[in-house]
């Protein structure tokens, strides 16, 4: 939920004119994305693999085809240049991996696959980690949320009131 709140504010920062319904589920959505890569668990692959967990989902190859792909998707429906959209998905799908990068746990982030399967983690790792599945919903998952919360959803939010005031003016 928090990708998804990190790109509606990354959206309104943009200047794009016609920011409608669909840029702004555009927005949160493809932020979330690259999490999908938890199910290929189901499909036989390794959570450490490749195309595992916080692999190639979360590099910036990654991000730049799903933004990529989104643009040539909803350019039509938003109106303007490709690049532009495109680069700005790419960006918005990537925030992902960054924010990825600041949790205390998990596998690194595979910022540069398919290139280096190195995991990388930022020096600073204030986000704890979420936890999967059965225990989303535990004393850990309220931890997480909570901190969350106060690490990114209030700075969100407050980008996104000066944005908006800025706009105004």
């Amino acid at each position: 939920m928090s990708h998804a709140v990190v790109g509606l504010a990354l959206g309104t920062l943009s200047s794009f004119p016609r920011r409608h319904r669909t840029f702004w589920l555009a927005s949160a959505a493809l932020p979330v994305l690259p999490d999908l890569d938890v199910f290929g668990r189901a499909f036989g692959i390794a959570f450490y693999s490749m195309w595992g967990h916080r692999g190639m989902s979360h590099s910036f190859v990654g991000a730049a085809v799903i933004g990529l792909i989104a643009a040539l998707l909803l350019r039509r429906r938003l109106g303007g240049p490709l690049a532009p959209l495109a680069v700005y998905f790419a960006a918005v799908t990537a925030s992902h991996g960054v924010l990825d990068a600041l949790t205390d746990g998990g596998p690194g982030v595979a910022f540069f696959a398919p290139f280096d399967t190195t995991r990388y983690f930022f020096p600073w790792r204030p986000i704890p980690v979420s936890p999967l599945a059965s225990n989303f919903f535990s004393a850990w998952g309220w931890h997480v949320f909570t901190s969350e919360l106060a690490l990114l959803w209030l700075p969100a939010a407050l980008v996104m009131l000066l944005a908006r005031r800025l706009v105004r003016r």
